[in-house]
C-alpha cells in the first residue's frame, strides 16, 4: 500500500517533445570539487542529525575529515563519480521513513503520512556539494524561473511575501485590484519522471558528463518502507528524487522551471498578462484589472 501510495507517476508515459518548448542553456564548464566546497558543507550540519543505513551521524564525518588524507580521498572519489557517470549501489539504497504529517484529523489513509529518505552519510555528503554546485550553476545562466522562491539559495517565505505584496501595491496604483489562485501540486516530489529529469540538465547547461552522472544516479535505486519497528522487503523505483535527499531540493526545482517556462511563452503568445509566484510544489497565478470580471475571467 505505501510503494503504490507513493509511487503513483512509476512507469507513467511522457512527451519528451515538450522540451523543444526551451532554449538550451550555453554549457558550463565542471571544474574538479575542492577541499572548501566539501568543508563549507560539512561544517552546517548538526550532529544530531539521524543517521542511514550505515549508522555514521555528521560527528563521525567531522571527525574523519579533519585528516586532510581522509578528505582528499572522500574528493576523489566524489570526482571520479562525475568523471565516470557513476553513483555506486551502495548510495542507492533509500530506506524511507514514513511519520505522519503534522495536524490531521485522523491518520486512517497513507497520504496522511510523509515518507523522509534516510542515506549514507558519505553519499549524503557528496549530494550535498553536487547540489551546491548545479544550483549555482543554474543561478548564474538564468536557467531557473524567477517566480520561483522556495529551498533555493536566497530565497524564502519572506521574498514570496515581499513580492506578492509588492504585486499588489504596485497594482493600486494604476488603480487596479488583483486576483489569485493557488495551486499545489499533489505528491510533485514523489512524481518526477528520471528520464525528463535527465533531459532538462542537458538544457540547463551542464556538462554532458554530469548530465551523464545523473542518468546513472537516478536508476536501479531500492527503497524500503520502516514504520516503527516494522520494515517491508526492498521496492524498486523509478521515480521521484527522494524527500531528503540533499539533491531533491535543485533536481526538484528544475523540473518545475519547465512548467513555468512554458507556461510563461504560451501565456504571452495568447497575449494574457499573467505573474506566477512559487514556492516549492505550491503556488500562485496573479492577475490584475479594473474589474473583478475580467479578473475571474484572465485566471480560468
Amino acid at each position: 500500500m505505501l510503494h503504490s501510495t507513493f509511487n503513483t507517476a512509476q512507469n507513467r508515459p511522457i512527451n519528451i517533445n515538450i522540451l523543444n518548448e526551451i532554449d538550451c542553456k550555453p554549457v558550463s564548464l565542471w571544474n574538479p570539487f575542492s577541499k572548501k566546497e566539501f568543508k563549507q558543507v560539512i561544517v552546517k550540519y548538526n550532529n544530531s542529525s539521524a543517521p542511514g543505513p550505515d549508522k555514521l551521524s555528521w560527528r563521525h564525518l567531522k571527525s574523519i575529515v579533519k585528516q586532510d588524507k581522509c578528505l582528499v580521498n572522500i574528493i576523489n572519489i566524489a570526482n571520479m563519480c562525475i568523471n565516470l557517470g557513476h553513483w555506486p549501489n551502495y548510495f542507492k539504497c533509500l530506506p524511507m521513513i514514513i511519520i505522519p504529517k503534522p495536524n490531521k484529523s485522523s491518520y486512517d489513509q497513507v497520504k496522511m503520512f510523509c515518507p523522509i529518505v534516510l542515506l549514507n552519510i558519505l553519499g549524503k555528503l557528496t549530494e550535498k556539494v553536487i547540489a551546491e554546485r548545479v544550483q549555482f550553476i543554474v543561478a548564474k545562466n538564468n536557467f531557473i524561473h524567477l517566480c520561483q522562491l522556495g529551498r533555493l539559495k536566497h530565497k524564502s517565505t519572506i521574498d514570496a511575501r515581499i513580492a506578492l505584496t509588492h504585486i499588489v501595491r504596485l497594482g493600486w496604483t494604476k488603480g487596479k485590484t488583483t486576483s489569485t489562485l493557488a495551486f499545489d501540486i499533489l505528491q510533485f516530489f514523489l512524481s518526477l519522471n528520471h528520464h525528463l529529469l535527465t533531459s532538462i540538465l542537458y538544457k540547463a547547461g551542464l556538462e554532458p558528463k554530469v548530465a551523464t552522472f545523473f542518468v546513472n544516479y537516478l536508476v536501479q535505486r531500492k527503497t524500503n518502507y520502516v514504520w516503527n519497528n516494522l520494515q517491508s522487503p526492498d521496492f524498486e523505483v523509478n521515480v521521484s528524487v527522494g524527500q531528503g535527499s540533499a539533491l531533491s531540493p535543485i533536481l526538484s526545482a528544475l523540473y518545475l522551471t519547465l512548467f513555468f517556462h512554458i507556461l510563461e511563452k504560451r501565456l504571452l503568445n495568447l497575449n494574457i498578462s499573467i505573474s506566477m509566484l512559487s514556492f516549492i510544489d505550491n503556488g500562485l497565478i496573479i492577475t490584475q484589472n479594473r474589474t473583478l470580471l475580467s479578473l475571474n475571467s484572465a485566471i480560468l
